[in-house]
């Protein structure tokens, strides 16, 4: 079982990308908050609206909506 990113993951990661930002750093403050898990309900909002593409082409951590949906939520 994998473990889940705490709020002070999620939270430092917000900053770094902050401050990415702050020094016109942008691609890499987008890496940064891509590495945060989209929340389930935003995951499948993005997927219905979207599509599954924009989730996977944009390496966005979907592992909590994993987790609530299953591996193939996507399919």
């Amino acid at each position: 079982m994998k473990v889940r990113m705490s709020i002070d993951e999620k939270l430092d990661l917000c900053l770094k990308s902050i401050e990415l930002e702050e020094s016109g750093k942008i691609e890499e403050a987008e890496t940064v908050l891509r590495q945060i898990p989209l929340p389930p309900h935003l995951a499948k909002a993005v997927k219905n609206i979207y599509g599954t593409d924009l989730l996977i082409d944009g390496g966005y951590d979907l592992s909590e909506a994993e987790e609530e949906y299953g591996k193939n939520w996507l399919k």
